[in-house]
């Protein structure tokens, strides 16, 4: 399946663009990921602290091991903090 994948805040710093468009077999969030992380230097930057990450699949917040059946777009965003 192709899936349009979007980065925020240092997620795009970290891989270079605010987004791309990826062919996947993969099932779920984390098998996503798995692919993202081995397919360049950067991504595995971006993806090798995984705590407190937010995933979005089609605009939806997620865990991280939601199907990705069905899905167009997956998002990631960093740790949030606020007041």
């Amino acid at each position: 399946m192709r899936l349009r994948i979007l980065y925020f805040a240092w997620f795009r710093e970290r891989v270079g663009v605010p987004g791309e468009e990826v062919e996947t077999e993969a099932e779920t969030v984390s098998a996503l990921i798995g692919q993202l992380r081995a397919s360049s230097e950067r991504h595995g930057q971006a993806f090798s602290h995984m705590a407190g990450i937010r995933v979005a699949v089609d605009q939806k917040v997620c865990p991280l091991d939601a199907s990705l059946e069905g899905a167009s777009e997956v998002a990631f965003f960093p740790p949030m903090t606020g007041g």
